[in-house]
């Protein structure tokens, strides 16, 4: 059956966490309230969120200064490698450092990550059923943002290491019936101040 509506997919990371990623910090809280505020006017059906307490936290802080939005759980919106790639597919100059940084992360992340990454593929993006458009917001890591964005790009599979996503910031992206993906909105962290905005990137960046 084809799809006949279009689907808005809203994506963000979570708020700024804590060294352990226990919690939130207090900017990260901050952070995560006004995100929510800046949503209040999207028709938002459903706020997908990974397991891990950084993101749920998020996710009902969000939820907070919405209306009766529900929250919904979702493991392939959690914390893992999405996509290993073998060297061929690399750039030669980068590949031994690509491999290296790989290699640094828990092994139950590399090895489940593949599945859920087709998972949130499946669940996530693409038209949908019925005549009105969806809105869904997916609170997440900074791994399947980058492979979510990657794919509506329609870049390589490996591609999605590079693309850095801000705590709170988000992203946006239309899934229409019979075009390409549109990303519409990426990384914004205009409903953040100065200071909560400068939390998000690494120190280099803090312009």
């Amino acid at each position: 059956m084809t799809a006949t509506a279009t689907r808005y997919l809203y994506l963000t990371r979570h708020g700024e966490a804590s060294p352990d990623e226990s919690e939130l910090t207090e900017s990260g809280r901050q952070q995560a309230v006004l995100l929510g505020r800046r949503l209040r006017g999207c028709p938002l059906t459903a706020i997908h969120h990974g397991p891990l307490p950084r993101a749920t936290q998020t996710a009902r802080l969000i939820r907070e200064q919405l209306d009766g939005v529900p929250l919904q759980v979702s493991e392939p919106a959690g914390d893992y490698v999405p996509y290993l790639p073998e060297r061929h597919e690399l750039p030669p100059a980068s590949a031994d450092a690509v491999i290296a940084r790989l290699a640094e992360f828990p092994a139950q992340e590399c090895e489940q990550g593949p599945e859920l990454a087709r998972e949130a593929l499946v669940r996530f993006t693409g038209a949908v059923d019925g005549d009105r458009p969806r809105h869904e917001l997916v609170v997440t890591h900074n791994f399947l943002t980058g492979w979510l964005v990657r794919d509506a790009l329609d870049a390589p599979k490996w591609r999605w290491m590079g693309l850095y996503h801000a705590n709170a910031a988000l992203t946006v992206i239309k899934y229409e019936p019979g075009r390409p993906a549109a990303v519409l909105l990426y990384n914004d962290t205009g409903h953040l101040p100065t200071e909560l905005r400068a939390a998000c990137f690494p120190a280099e960046l803090h312009i």
